[in-house]
């Protein structure tokens, strides 16, 4: 008969799963909290948003300014503004997308699913548009969406095999 562990041996094992479990939850509430930030700009009126874009311009010029390029600051448009905002969004989106993936699978050969699942968003940010006053949505929006998700997974999928490299490097022993 094998003898039982004890607690220690117990308690050693259940240490990383722990651990594990918890880096789960928080990515899932930082999803989950992303995609309520990407529809809850989306349910705002046009003025609304338009009021949101014009106080990030106004705040990228007079940065732009300071840092001594009138001429970009001068060049910057709430369209480019508002187009970048898309693509940060969804590139935060499409970084914990794949996260989760390798977290919740353990292998990163699954890139469509996180693919497809930014796309999903994406579409149903651009309907979610259609029904508030001033807002429309765009086939644009949805391809500058997705190329965001697909940055985003891109980042996350080079930092997932860095720090895999980093992790399995043989440590050198030390000489006596």
């Amino acid at each position: 008969m094998p003898a039982r562990p004890d607690k220690k041996e117990v308690a050693a094992i259940k240490r990383p799963y722990r651990a594990y479990t918890v880096l789960q939850l928080l990515l899932a509430a930082a999803l989950f909290g992303t995609v309520c930030f990407i529809f809850s700009n989306s349910m705002r009126t046009g003025v609304d948003s338009s009021d949101m874009s014009q106080a990030v311009q106004d705040f990228l010029q007079a940065l732009l300014r300071r840092l001594g390029q009138p001429a970009a600051a001068a060049r910057l448009t709430e369209h480019m503004v508002r187009k970048a905002a898309h693509f940060c969004e969804y590139t935060l989106e499409g970084f914990l997308l794949l996260l989760g993936t390798r977290l919740f699978t353990r292998k990163l050969r699954y890139f469509s699913w996180p693919a497809l699942l930014g796309l999903l968003t994406a579409l149903t940010d651009e309907t979610i548009q259609r029904f508030y006053a001033g807002r429309g949505s765009s086939v644009t929006d949805v391809w500058i969406d997705f190329a965001g998700v697909l940055c985003g997974m891109a980042a996350a999928f080079v930092l997932t095999q860095l720090l895999g490299a980093l992790l399995r490097r043989p440590r050198r022993q030390a000489r006596h």
